[in-house]
């Protein structure tokens, strides 16, 4: 009973309208095909053995995909798909794609799968459809089957992308270029270079090369395709062990720090959504979102003495803390060529400056300081004002708003304080702390990026003399 309730489990209202209407396009496109091209099983110039081997084809692609790291996953179905569009009438590959896929426990995630891999090979059958009827003459050359199935492919890669990465920003709320970028950005070269190999593999079924049939060129074929796949498996489980690593070292810096917590997750939700207000671009509030939860990685390397402290430091202890921006950066400069751009670097590195020019660690001023580092800047005082810390009680966010707005053009870019303003009086979240611990606590997941952040703790440093706000 209970089994089949899950069964008749819905997902949320726009989800599933998003699904409905994936599949009911895809009924519609492939009833236009089948009345205009007729519908007839097996089709000219194919056999009942055919369609039952790229049946076990599509069903054995879909079968060894590789899972991608925001709730996707790639496999070689493109390959027989567009295979199928070229030997077969464009309704077939399209319904093919649809009927023979592993299935799956919950119903509606089936059929969005199988919807939108019909849809897009359907888009892609059209593609090279129209080719075929309209030839592309170039002199003596016929480019009608290279340019047919280039932009097929084409069609197919972007339309099938396009689809997952909508369901996953209706289901999340992860933004669109993110969903990209970590999903498929790095996917697309190698899928549209082996994407030659569909022509090629049609070919050869349609001409026999060993034993007469053309169905052992293709399971020749499949030796090399199925290790293709470890590229892209690896390239995943590199990245996914990245992240990992770096979800070691934010516990890590939480464990130094026990007595703040998710300092750098609200740091990060106050820079993103500065970030976006200032950009107006999510993919650059979330590329500044995702620098704010590393801000503070340094401090892995400060001793946990000097991070507690709570009397006033020496000149010569505050040095060491200071120090934590320039070792961040030494930490992560390794993977600089690989996972992160010069936006990390400059908010790890930058975020302790101030607008008057007497930060640290190169007392840049003014718009000398990369603004990216200036939004992280504004951020962590203002979550530090607001959190407390061992040598200062927590302010009231009114009074930490004060003091932001007093700070203006000394410690603060006043644009930014402008707009920080008007996102406090929007009353979001991460406004009150407490008001935001209590949301967070117990949340099975923080942020929209998998594995690739913990929640951190890491206050600003103490410094002798005088605290700032930005401490």
């Amino acid at each position: 009973m209970l089994q089949k309730l899950r069964r008749l489990e819905l997902p949320p209202p726009r989800v599933l309208a998003y699904i409905l209407g994936v599949f009911a396009t895809f009924l519609l496109l492939e009833g236009y095909l089948i009345v205009r091209y007729g519908f007839s099983l097996p089709p000219s110039g194919l056999t009942w053995f055919d369609l039952l081997f790229w049946a076990v084809l599509v069903f054995w692609s879909v079968r060894v995909r590789i899972n991608l790291p925001l709730k996707a996953s790639m496999s070689h179905l493109f390959l027989f798909a567009l295979a199928l569009v070229v030997l077969a009438p464009p309704w077939l590959a399209p319904l093919w794609v649809f009927l023979f896929q592993p299935s799956d426990k919950v119903w509606y995630k089936q059929l969005f799968n199988r919807s939108q891999d019909a849809l897009a090979t359907l888009a892609a059958a059209m593609v090279w459809q129209f080719f075929q009827d309209n030839p592309l003459i170039l002199g003596t050359l016929n480019l009608s089957a290279s340019v047919g199935i280039a932009l097929a492919s084409v069609t197919l890669f972007f339309l099938n992308t396009a689809l997952v990465t909508l369901i996953i920003h209706f289901a999340s709320g992860t933004p669109l270029r993110e969903i990209w970028r970590k999903n498929y950005g790095w996917l697309a070269t190698s899928y549209l270079l082996l994407s030659p190999l569909a022509l090629l593999l049609a070919r050869a079924y349609e001409t026999p090369l060993i034993g007469n049939w053309g169905g052992w060129t293709i399971l020749f074929f499949l030796i090399p395709l199925y290790y293709s796949r470890f590229y892209w498996d690896e390239k995943v489980r590199l990245e996914q062990a990245f992240d990992t690593t770096l979800e070691v070292l934010m516990h890590a810096l939480e464990a130094k720090e026990p007595e703040t917590r998710m300092h750098s997750e609200r740091v990060a939700d106050i820079s993103r959504d500065l970030a976006l207000r200032v950009y107006k671009d999510e993919a650059k509030a979330q590329e500044i979102y995702r620098a704010a939860r590393l801000h503070d990685i340094g401090k892995i390397g400060i001793p946990e003495a000097l991070l507690l402290k709570p009397d006033k430091l020496t000149p010569r202890e505050y040095e060491i803390v200071q120090s934590h921006t320039t070792k961040g950066v030494q930490l992560l400069k390794p993977a600089e060529k690989v996972a992160f751009g010069p936006v990390v670097y400059n908010v790890i590195l930058h975020h302790h400056e101030r607008w008057d020019g007497r930060g640290y660690p190169k007392e840049l001023a003014g718009h000398e300081i990369p603004e990216e580092a200036r939004i992280v800047g504004l951020a962590d005082a203002y979550e530090a004002m607001t959190a407390g810390r061992p040598y200062r009680p927590a302010k009231s966010s009114e009074e930490a708003l004060k003091e932001i707005q007093d700070l203006s053009g000394i410690q603060f870019d006043p644009k930014l304080v402008k707009l920080f303003t008007e996102l406090w009086h929007q009353n979001p979240l991460w406004r009150d702390c407490q008001a935001y611990l209590d949301a967070k606590e117990g949340s099975v997941s923080r942020s929209t990026l998998p594995l690739l952040f913990s929640e951190s703790a890491s206050p600003s440093p103490s410094e002798p003399g005088q605290r700032t706000s930005e401490q």
